[in-house]
């Protein structure tokens, strides 16, 4: 009986759990954003563009051409905070890819001439497309996720009824410095370069320690004991939100991006190299967090450590559901996540 009793609480919590990620408020991405060819036809700097279906797939017929930038870049700025240094780039009138930086572990991309019309940017590497979206007028930086290798980034405007064309396209090759460069970065998904309050807020939980795991327990036990899940906007969140750090830390509530986005954003401005991970948690779209440490490598699977084994470091499970034994034991099972992307 006590075995039965076990085995309906773990169901019921585990059922819990389900109905958290499906308000998640993570969206799957389209399927035309998933593959190489979210659009497609490379043209020269300040030639015509190609309309083309948003399905179809990319032609690999860009130039690498490296040249000085005529656009302004952006100051120097410390480590971990991305700049748009100017010396390698493609360029045309409208918009600037700026990949001067790679062995950093990002490229930076700017489209200047605002037309109104929605933008994207794609960036492929050696084994994984990545597409964004792109607001125009200001730099943004993307990861290079997939680590050394081939690249092409490829800049998108929409000409409506969801077809897209090229506007820009520059491809590369990349040797990082450090494989975790990608993952200490600032970026448009992690985007703590003027998140002052969250890094201020970092520097006080992990003030007097110099041990990685210490400051990784400080910094995931007040996030997911002071950030709270926000029902409310996990059911009217838009497709293309992005959280910003700051103002979650403000309102100790928000979404899984915004406790996986918070906790990154905290650990990479302590140096602490940090994953954003997307992926599948049963059937539902989720996004949670893997953590370096020189101690134990990479901890993908499991970061929480209960006095007898490491749980995975999922903020948004446990803090939702107060640590249930239950729940720790859902988190833990790797079974029960499939990651698909990692920013």
């Amino acid at each position: 009986m006590k075995k039965l009793n076990k085995a309906v609480f773990i169901l019921l919590a585990v059922s819990l759990v389900a109905v958290l990620l499906a308000a998640c408020g993570m969206e799957a991405p389209a399927a035309s954003d998933r593959e190489a060819g979210g659009a497609s036809s490379d043209t020269d700097s300040g030639a015509g563009r190609d309309s083309v279906d948003t399905d179809r797939e990319s032609d690999d017929t860009s130039s690498d051409v490296s040249r000085e930038s005529a656009h302004s870049s952006a100051p120097f700025t410390p480590a971990g905070i991305p700049e748009a240094s100017g010396t390698v780039v493609e360029e045309n009138d409208s918009a600037v890819i700026d990949y001067s930086n790679t062995m950093d572990g990002y490229v930076m991309v700017d489209f200047s001439k605002d037309t109104g019309n929605p933008l994207k940017v794609q960036v492929t590497g050696p084994t994984t497309t990545y597409t964004y979206n792109l607001d125009a007028g200001e730099w943004t930086a993307f990861p290079l996720s997939d680590g050394d290798g081939n690249y092409k980034v490829t800049v998108y405007e929409s000409m409506g009824n969801e077809k897209y064309s090229t506007v820009l396209a520059a491809s590369f090759q990349v040797t990082l410095d450090s494989e975790f460069a990608p993952f200490l970065h600032a970026n448009q998904y992690v985007d703590y370069c003027n998140a002052t309050d969250t890094m201020a807020k970092t520097a006080e939980l992990t003030g007097g320690t110099t041990d990685t795991l210490e400051k990784v327990g400080r910094i995931y036990d007040y996030v997911i004991k002071n950030v709270t899940y926000d029902t409310q906007k996990a059911a009217s969140v838009e497709s293309g939100y992005l959280p910003v750090l700051d103002d979650v830390l403000a309102s100790k509530k928000g979404i899984c991006f915004d406790y996986a986005a918070l906790m990154a954003g905290m650990l990479r401005s302590c140096e602490i190299p940090c994953k954003l991970v997307v992926g599948y948690s049963g059937n539902a779209y989720h996004a949670w967090i893997s953590v370096w440490t020189d101690e134990s490598g990479w901890l993908d699977d499991v970061i929480y450590f209960d006095g007898q084994s490491w749980q995975r470091m999922d903020p948004t499970f446990a803090s939702a559901n107060q640590g249930s034994a239950a729940v720790m034991e859902y988190i833990g099972d790797g079974n029960n996540y499939m990651a698909q992307y990692q920013y």
